[in-house]
């Protein structure tokens, strides 16, 4: 299996999360964004990583990953979120902390480790925020997800992806009861310019999310929700 440095791998993550959960191709400024680095940096990376065979690219296109780079992408992310569901599991770690400590425990566990990690956790096939663990021989099983901005008023269905991006929303979520798995109906956006209101489960009252948080949560979508998803799009 081919070594690759660390900030290599961690490029690689990064394009194949971006187009994980929407179609649309990430371009470099776009990538330069996601990592919070200069726009000449990552330029000059999406071109190393073109030599080493891990991306197709041309100037000013977009940046994406062959055969090769999906494979590495697929290990790495098996990694980051097989030691996500560890710490939350075994360590008590809550879900809005355990993004950083994978990152740097990604790159230093072994092979031989990672699979008794994943045998002593019963080989989950989701981490704490609904991403999906790829499995050892790189399968994917990723639920059919409708963004929550998108999904029409009277839309009801479990949530079953919440990014991870930023911690401070995770915490926020949480405080409100809307987690993984919570079932939730779409009452929709008030009048001029009103709050986005859901109900979470049976309960009456109904809470506000903002424009952040209606970028971070999937949902289970319905054939119906989805050909009205499409049809705004």
């Amino acid at each position: 299996m081919t070594s690759y440095p660390i900030a290599v791998e961690d490029y690689v993550k990064a394009i194949y999360a971006h187009t994980e959960w929407q179609p649309t191709p990430i371009s470099s400024t776009a990538l330069a964004a996601y990592l919070g680095l200069a726009a000449s940096s990552v330029t000059e990376m999406v071109k190393k990583l073109g030599t080493l065979g891990l991306v197709d690219h041309v100037p000013y296109g977009a940046v994406e990953l062959t055969a090769q780079g999906t494979e590495l992408a697929l290990r790495m992310l098996r990694r980051h979120r097989l030691i996500e569901t560890w710490l939350v599991r075994q360590f008590a770690y809550t879900w809005d902390e355990v993004h950083d400590e994978a990152e740097v425990l990604e790159h230093a566990l072994s092979d031989r480790l990672l699979d008794a990690i994943d045998e002593q956790l019963g080989f989950p096939v989701r981490d704490p925020h609904g991403d999906p663990i790829p499995s050892r021989d790189g399968v994917v099983t990723r639920p059919d997800g409708l963004l929550l901005r998108d999904a029409a008023p009277g839309a009801r269905g479990a949530v079953v992806r919440i990014s991870d991006r930023d911690p401070g929303l995770l915490r926020h979520l949480e405080a409100s009861g809307l987690v993984i798995d919570r079932e939730l109906t779409v009452i929709g956006r008030a009048p001029f310019g009103g709050g986005f209101a859901v109900r979470l489960g049976d309960s009456a009252s109904t809470i506000d999310l903002g424009e952040q948080a209606l970028s971070s949560i999937w949902i289970a979508a319905t054939p119906a929700e989805a050909r009205a998803s499409e049809a705004r799009a």
